[in-house]
């Protein structure tokens, strides 16, 4: 009886599979972060636009990890007849969702700053009696922002390792996310230190520099989640280049002695990536055998490919890149 044949992995490897169950882990425990965090500044919000800002991304930096542990709940799912290439696709969907939701708020926090600044609004911050003394609301809110640094700037550190290792875009959202919490923080500070000292507008010009932030982050996110899942080239967890699998897979195959030459089509689908592998034969001709033995090798090259198929052509398109192309190609990078 002949084996099975395989499409690559349906599970993460051991190693990786650690390192989700850690990303799982600073998830939940961003999420409780967040959730102290929020109900503090909401004591402490008063009339700033900048708190009333920070607040709001507060809220907003709960998208990311929810969307994340959501998609990892179905991302390993086994592949099915009406989901032949799995579920790994959930942690693209999951990187769209928090940006647009990103993007969204810190659109309307513009505009709702912006109209604030225009309209030369002066927010007053009054004063309490903590402890039987009378305290300008002020220094309670520049406390509490104070609080909420440094864990931030832990986790996004924390995150940014996982993310690589794991080849996760939504955790890298969530890192970078972090990262805009703890300027948020600091940009409250910034603002309500300025009502102190008079300057009326740079509580409102605070504001906006952060809602700007949270806009960008939005952007970036959005444009990374839909390049994704339109079938673009696949690149690494940050975007930052073409990911360097692809040309891995091409110098695997060339090293088979029936080979001619090769290239390869490969498409990132969350954790994981699909390769459709081109090759084109010495002799003219090549055996199933020889196409069931190239692809084993494939899966075996990476964890990271999931579902990979060797393809007999007799001449490479030049969308996967033949020899002429591939050096093109190296040159322009």
């Amino acid at each position: 009886m002949t084996a099975k044949p395989r499409f690559g992995r349906t599970e993460l490897p051991d190693r990786q599979a650690e390192v989700l169950k850690a990303s799982i882990r600073i998830e939940w425990a961003t999420l409780v972060f967040l959730v102290i965090t929020i109900a503090l500044v909401y004591l402490v919000l008063g009339n700033s636009q900048a708190m009333k800002a920070a607040w709001i991304e507060d809220m907003l930096s709960l998208a990311p990890p929810l969307a994340f542990l959501i998609a990892v709940r179905i991302v390993n799912r086994t592949p099915t007849m009406r989901h032949p290439y799995g579920f790994h696709r959930s942690i693209g969907i999951a990187h769209l969702v928090a940006g647009v939701a990103l993007f969204t708020m810190g659109a309307y926090l513009i505009a709702d700053s912006a109209s604030g600044l225009i309209a030369a609004e002066h927010p007053p911050i009054g004063s309490v009696e903590l402890f039987g003394h009378v305290v300008w609301l002020g220094w309670l809110m520049m406390g509490v922002m104070a609080l909420t640094i440094p864990l931030p700037i832990y986790f996004g550190r924390q995150k940014m390792a996982l993310a690589k290792e794991l080849h996760d875009k939504v955790l890298y959202a969530d890192a970078d996310m972090n990262k805009a919490d703890w300027q948020t923080a600091v940009g409250s500070i910034v603002g309500v230190a300025g009502i102190g000292v008079g300057l009326w507008w740079a509580d409102s010009a605070a504001a906006i520099f952060i809602a700007a932030s949270i806009v960008w982050d939005g952007v970036k996110n959005v444009r990374a989640a839909i390049t994704d899942l339109m079938d673009s080239r696949a690149t690494t967890f940050d975007d930052g280049a073409p990911h360097p699998l692809g040309r891995h897979i091409v110098d695997e195959l060339r090293t088979l002695r029936w080979v001619e030459d090769a290239g390869v089509r490969l498409r990132d689908q969350g954790h994981v990536f699909h390769a459709e592998a081109f090759v084109v034969s010495r002799w003219g001709k090549v055996s199933l055998t020889d196409l069931e033995s190239a692809r084993d090798r494939l899966i075996d090259l990476d964890w990271k490919l999931q579902d990979v198929v060797v393809v007999p052509v007799e001449e490479l398109p030049e969308e996967v890149g033949g020899s002429v192309h591939d050096r093109q190609s190296e040159r322009n990078q």
